[in-house]
């Protein structure tokens, strides 16, 4: 898979309570980004974040939350990230999305199958 040095970032901002369709919605997302063949995704949980409602979600042992921030990011070509909006569209309800130009310094992938050299 080739990613053009001049890529884009996308980025999707929930929180890890989100749901879709009975499934985390993070989980959601990386399905269907794999499924339509996008370069990668990366989920990251954030120990402390707040969002549109200003509510302060933390994981604190003192003030647990078990909605902690999640950020999904996805690096690929501008139009195969345009194709993919419409399917966030659908099932993100609360979040936040951004998406930037990005310049890739290198991207290697193996093929199905194949060792890692060491």
């Amino acid at each position: 898979m080739k990613i053009p040095e001049q890529g884009y970032l996308l980025r999707i901002f929930i929180g890890e309570s989100d749901r879709c369709q009975g499934h985390p919605l993070y989980q959601a997302i990386v399905l269907k980004a794999h499924e339509l063949h996008l370069a990668g995704a990366t989920v990251l949980r954030g120990p402390m974040g707040f969002g549109a409602s200003s509510r302060l979600h933390t994981s604190n042992v003192l003030r647990l939350s078990e909605d902690l921030p999640m950020i999904i990011e996805i690096v690929d070509s501008e139009e195969k990230l345009e194709s993919f909006l419409p399917y966030l569209d659908d099932m993100v309800q609360e979040g936040l999305l951004t998406l930037e130009r990005v310049r890739v310094v290198r991207y290697r992938g193996r093929e199905p199958g194949t060792e890692r050299e060491t």
